[in-house]
C-alpha cells in the first residue's frame, strides 16, 4: 500500500476507483445467483475547526470608556466612533457522499454482504463518523455479512473487544454466522495485501479477491506514480521507524523522473 495516497488531493479518487475495482473483481467471481451493487448515503458534516474569523476590512475601537457626546457637550471633547462589524466566516454544512458494495441475492434483492471502504471522515470525531458507527451497528445485528477496509493510517480505528494488534492498515471480515467473532487481516506498509474472503450466504464457499493485484490496477489506472511528488513529507501520521527506513530505501531505489 502507498501510504501517499492519503493526501486529500488524491483519496477522493482513489476511493473511488477502489470502489468500482472491487464491484467488478467480486463480480467477475459470483454465482449468477448475486450481483454486486454500487450504494452511496449521503449526509452533512459542518466544515472543519468550527468557526473562522476572518481577517476585519476595517475594525475601528470604540472608546467605551466615556459615554457618547450630547448636544451639550464642550466642544472639543473626543467623540466616540460608531462599532464596526467584523467580517467573520460560519463552518457551513458540507453534503457527504460516501461509496460502498453490497452483493446481493439476485430474486429477492435481499442485502447478503456489505463492503466498506473507510473514509477520513469515518475515522474522525463527527457526524461522518456517527452515521457509519450506526451503519456498521445495524449491519453487525442482522443477518447481513460485513467486510470492512480500512487503508487509512490516520484516525481512530473502528471499534473491537479484543486488544487486536493492529498494524498500519486492516480488513475485518466479520461472516454473520460467526459473530461475534471475526477475522481481522492486519498488515503494514513493508507486506503484501492479503487476499480476502468475501462471505456469502451459509453454505456457499467464499469470492477471495486478490486484494494486492486489485490495488495495484487502481494505482497503474489512476497513474498515481506520475502525480505523486515522493519528495515531500509523508502525510502524517509518521512511520515507525522500521517502516520508514524501509520506505526511504525503497524510494531511493526508484529511479528519477
Amino acid at each position: 500500500m502507498d501510504p501517499y495516497l492519503e493526501q486529500p488531493g488524491f483519496w477522493a479518487s482513489f476511493h473511488s476507483r477502489l470502489i468500482v475495482a472491487l464491484a467488478d473483481a467480486i463480480e467477475a467471481a459470483l454465482k449468477p445467483e448475486y450481483y454486486v451493487e454500487v450504494e452511496s448515503r449521503t449526509y452533512l458534516s459542518e466544515t472543519e475547526g468550527g468557526l473562522l474569523i476572518g481577517i476585519p476590512d476595517a475594525v475601528v475601537a470604540a472608546d467605551s470608556a466615556k459615554p457618547a457626546p450630547s448636544a451639550e457637550a464642550p466642544k472639543g471633547n473626543r467623540v466616540a466612533t460608531q462599532v464596526r462589524p467584523q467580517r467573520v466566516r460560519l463552518p457551513m454544512p458540507e453534503e457527504i457522499t460516501e461509496r460502498y458494495l453490497e452483493i446481493r441475492e439476485a430474486k429477492t434483492g435481499e442485502v447478503i454482504t456489505a463492503i466498506e471502504v473507510l473514509s477520513p471522515k469515518n475515522k474522525q470525531s463527527g457526524k461522518g463518523r456517527l452515521v457509519y458507527e450506526e451503519k456498521r451497528s445495524q449491519v453487525l445485528s442482522s443477518l447481513t455479512n460485513l467486510v470492512e477496509i480500512d487503508l487509512l493510517r490516520r484516525g481512530k480505528p473502528l471499534t473491537l473487544l479484543d486488544g487486536a494488534d493492529r498494524q498500519n492498515y486492516c480488513v475485518l471480515v466479520s461472516a454473520s454466522d460467526q459473530r461475534p467473532t471475526a477475522d481481522l487481516y492486519s498488515f503494514t506498509i513493508r507486506q503484501p495485501l492479503p487476499d480476502i474472503p468475501i462471505p456469502l450466504k451459509p453454505g456457499d464457499e467464499p469470492v477471495v479477491v486478490q486484494f494486492q493485484a486489485i490495488i495495484a490496477g487502481v494505482y497503474e489506472r489512476g497513474r498515481y506514480h506520475t502525480r505523486i511528488d515522493y519528495t515531500q513529507p509523508l502525510p502524517p501520521p509518521p512511520l515507525s521507524e522500521t517502516d520508514q527506513t524501509w520506505l526511504t530505501e525503497l524510494l531511493a531505489e526508484q529511479p528519477n523522473p
